[in-house]
């Protein structure tokens, strides 16, 4: 007779219990589904407003916010739906469980949230976009895709390299095709006996004639130095830069201008030249006298 009056008082108190927390839990719903609706209506709104603001090459920069947006009204309406229930204690044993995971977690992915965050930092500033020619921590190539953790390069070999985005935007990078130009230096010298004068005229000369030579930008035309048997020179010029062949044609054609010119006008391009001192200040000319051979007896 005690056992069954002891589980009648306990069915009573968990009949009493459980109309007791009924509003609860169906507050709690109530609260769950309304902050549904309210993070759908702002992620809808935000991916709307932000793709305009953003342009269309960025678009997932908008869906990623929005999604963010939607996370935080439906994370706030757990939360809420947890306290109106008065689980304050699990609320809190969650927390702090998700600070602990996120310690370990940051740890674990540190460099790809870093490589994200340089993804995302790329995508909103665009210092390049995809056919630029790049050099990206010494890899030359075009831009084949710029993802959020790696950005793809086509090189010149045809290979696909992966350089990742936290590189990319912590150290110095070129882009050739931003201004749509390139300058050509070609660096070389001349002999000492050549008429330095006629020497620039003739180079500033077969400049003139390169394709694709951008002529408002101007020929630049420097002697740079004085070496041990040259006299050294740069030559710089302009032209329109699409494709890295517009470069390697240039810089091929005005070597080839630039020897056959000097062939004509007898200027040498000088090579290294070593003296032989035979005891004499300034060493001697072999060719100022004849050799002579003695053969020993």
């Amino acid at each position: 007779m005690d056992s069954i009056k002891d589980t009648r008082d306990l069915l009573d108190k968990w009949q009493h219990s459980i109309f007791n927390y009924l509003p609860k839990i169906v507050l709690a719903i109530i609260i769950l589904v309304v902050f549904y609706f309210i993070a759908k209506f702002f992620r809808n709104a935000g991916l709307k407003f932000y793709t305009k603001i953003f342009k269309k090459q960025q678009h997932d920069i908008a869906k990623v916010i929005s999604t963010g947006i939607y996370f935080f009204f439906l994370l706030s309406g757990v939360f809420l739906a947890l306290e109106v229930l008065g689980l304050e204690g699990v609320l809190s044993k969650l927390l702090a469980g998700a600070g602990i995971v996120g310690i370990v977690a940051g740890f674990a992915f540190k460099d790809i949230a870093s490589n994200a965050f340089a993804g995302f930092l790329l995508n909103m500033q665009r210092p390049f976009k995809d056919g630029d020619w790049v050099e990206l921590n010494g890899t030359f190539g075009t831009i084949k895709d710029i993802s959020w953790i790696t950005t793809s390069v086509k090189t010149i070999a045809g290979q696909e390299v992966f350089v990742p985005n936290q590189i990319i935007y912590n150290s110095s990078f070129t882009n050739y095709s931003t201004f749509g130009k390139r300058r050509v230096i070609l660096k070389t010298g001349v002999s000492y006996g050549d008429d330095l004068a006629l020497v620039k005229k003739v180079s500033l000369e077969e400049a003139s004639k390169i394709t694709g030579l951008l002529k408002k930008e101007g020929i630049d035309f420097y002697f740079t130095d004085i070496g041990d048997s040259t006299y050294n020179f740069e030559l710089r010029f302009w032209i329109k830069f699409t494709h890295q062949t517009d470069y390697l044609n240039a810089k091929n054609d005005i070597i080839m201008r630039i020897k056959s010119r000097f062939e004509q006008e007898d200027i040498s391009i000088a090579y290294a030249v070593t003296t032989l001192d035979f005891a004499v200040k300034g060493g001697v000319n072999l060719f100022d006298q004849p050799i002579q051979i003695q053969q020993s007896k």
